[in-house]
């Protein structure tokens, strides 16, 4: 039976709907949920076949969107951190009506090393693939260590992304594989140019996974969005620097919150 995880906390009059990442779970925005929850009406989800959303097998990237959005509110900010920001862009693209501004944290509309692209070489991510089947356990926490090289608090953010994954069972390796597959292979440089709501992109200057090189490269593409980028951060901003990144939030969605509150005057 497939069943998604869904938890919904908070009062504000903004609707904020937070994805996670690849091998991860809800359980990594703790850091940040009682600060939001002040200021938006959270929706916490675990992605299909992660976590507590059990009884799903390998996704495409739309199959993927296309769960999350049946059970997403009719309006809401989207906020994809790496994985979850490939998902919550697919959703702006594909319900632009529902998805009222677009935060993506760490993320790249093409993971992959494209030419002169920066990212991660095809062949990193098909290794990590075949270490799945090898050794699995190991193979994710390698992943984990990578996301939080380089910071000052880089073992104490390692030690909270692993526990956010040893709280929950484990996805399966064909659940893994997919979300690599969905890394390796998805490219929403084109459609994103297109895009008209608010478009917030955040990055770490340190990040191994998404290379700071893409930001001016999508400033150029994309220049109806806006960049910021933490200078001591690596792949996890929102757990090096929490308070920075939702105050950031805060601010970029504030015109958002003020529409809302008046049109329930």
């Amino acid at each position: 039976m497939n069943n998604i995880w869904w938890q919904t906390k908070g009062e504000g009059n903004c609707h904020l709907v937070l994805l996670h990442g690849w091998g991860l779970n809800a359980e990594v925005w703790d850091c940040i949920t009682a600060e939001l929850a002040s200021h938006f009406t959270l929706h916490l989800v675990d992605l299909p076949g992660y976590g507590r959303s059990t009884g799903f097998g390998a996704l495409t990237l739309a199959e993927m969107t296309e769960i999350v959005l049946a059970h997403a509110p009719q309006e809401a900010i989207w906020l994809g951190w790496s994985l979850g920001g490939l998902v919550a862009s697919q959703a702006a693209l594909s319900a632009p009506d529902r998805v009222s501004a677009l935060v993506t944290v760490a993320s790249s509309p093409c993971f992959s090393a494209d030419g002169d692209w920066p990212g991660i070489k095809p062949e990193v991510l098909s290794g990590f693939q075949q270490q799945l089947s090898d050794n699995f356990q190991r193979t994710v926490e390698r992943f984990l260590a990578l996301q939080t090289l380089g910071t000052e608090t880089a073992r104490d953010d390692a030690r909270k992304l692993k526990h956010a994954v040893l709280a929950l069972p484990m996805p399966s390796v064909e659940v893994l594989n997919g979300g690599l597959e969905i890394l390796k292979t998805a490219d929403l440089r084109a459609p994103l140019a297109e895009l008209t709501q608010p478009f917030l992109r955040l990055y770490g200057r340190l990040d191994g996974l998404v290379p700071r090189k893409i930001v001016p490269w999508l400033d150029a593409l994309w220049p109806q969005s806006e960049s910021q980028v933490f200078a001591k951060a690596a792949h996890a901003p929102f757990i090096s620097h929490p308070e920075a990144l939702c105050q950031i939030l805060v601010e970029f969605t504030q015109p958002l919150a003020k529409r809302l509150e008046q049109t329930k005057i």
